[in-house]
């Protein structure tokens, strides 16, 4: 008897030409699937993004092109001449503007090389082992968690010329305790700049540290049997493992010491003669008490700038440094 004839089965390639339309566009719709999924979880971001960032920083832009007082329903189109008035030396703007400028590059430049400094000396002591290394962290780190409200108010107590207690310690260790700390220069910085160090080194040391337990404990093994001192592991050892750390804490300190505001505001309300007048003093002074918002927003803009153009340097000169010792 004859075997009955079957009929054999496709081949792969005629299955799929066939039959495989089915597959691919379950696949398709799988993957648009996800897709929507995706975008679904990041709608809240975005949303939030939105209306917090892109929208403000649109609005602002808007704002400095306009003569915008918020009190008034007019509101002007005036094109560059917000910007025009704070270049020009005989506008009213000009010395108020550029003088808060200047006193945010002093606090900036003397402020952020203790910030990256002071707060790496701790992170190296508090990454070692001993007894309450944990109760000092804390220590270190607790002046943080404290707004600038109350830092401030408590510090403009105790720098107070007549009965403030620095100069009461001061004076009863023979040294002068007369000092006028919120009301005279240099005096005035030196109060802003160590004030703003004590309030804010936790922050940087806790990164510090984060960064110190990341570096390999091979890596100080190998030096000290190549004969490596303290000195010499901490330059070709740690150095090199914090740089990503420290370029970090840099641009944050950057950023943070140029938007100083609250202890200038509180502690020396810009005296003496507005020396200590920061820039964000000068544009939240500008905007919400002389009521001149497209001004406000026009140096808020050109502050802004002033900080991209900082933070790049940050960056090439990290850079240009990893290169070399790659090298």
């Amino acid at each position: 008897m004859a075997a009955p004839v079957t009929n054999p089965a496709p081949p792969p390639a005629a299955a799929e030409a066939v039959g495989g339309r089915a597959p691919r566009a379950a696949g398709v719709a799988r993957h648009r699937g996800d897709g929507v999924v995706a975008w679904l979880f990041l709608a809240p971001y975005l949303a939030l993004f939105g209306t917090f960032v892109l929208a403000p920083i649109v609005l602002g832009i808007w704002i400095s092109l306009h003569s915008w007082d918020f009190t008034l329903p007019g509101k002007p189109f005036v094109g560059l001449d917000n910007y025009a008035d704070l270049f020009d030396p005989d506008s009213v703007s000009f010395d108020p503007f550029w003088n808060s400028m200047q006193a945010t590059g002093i606090f900036t430049l003397f402020s952020v090389p203790l910030l990256i400094v002071v707060p790496l000396a701790v992170a190296l002591v508090m990454n070692e082992k001993f007894r309450g290394r944990n109760l000092f962290r804390a220590i270190y780190f607790a002046p943080y968690v404290l707004g600038v409200a109350v830092v401030g108010v408590m510090w403009r107590f105790l720098l107070d010329r007549n009965i403030g207690a620095v100069n009461s310690y001061l004076d009863a260790v023979g040294l002068p305790g007369d000092t006028a700390w919120l009301s005279s220069v240099p005096a005035a910085w030196v109060a802003l700049v160590g004030v703003t160090v004590w309030w804010t080194l936790g922050f940087n040391a806790v990164i510090y540290i984060a960064g110190l337990q990341d570096i390999p404990r091979e890596l100080y093994e190998a030096a000290e049997i190549d004969g490596a001192s303290r000195w010499a592991s901490f330059r070709h050892v740690t150095l090199p493992g914090l740089r990503p750390v420290t370029m970090f804490v840099t641009l944050v300190t950057v950023i943070a010491s140029a938007n100083m505001f609250g202890q200038s505001f509180i502690m020396t309300n810009g005296a003496p003669a507005r020396e200590t007048q920061t820039a964000i003093f000068y544009i939240a002074e500008t905007g919400l008490q002389n009521f001149q918002m497209g001004q406000a927003a026009a140096a808020s803009w050109i502050l802004t700038l002033a900080l991209m153009l900082l933070s790049v340097v940050v960056f090439a000169v990290f850079r240009a440094r990893g290169q070399v010792s790659e090298s």
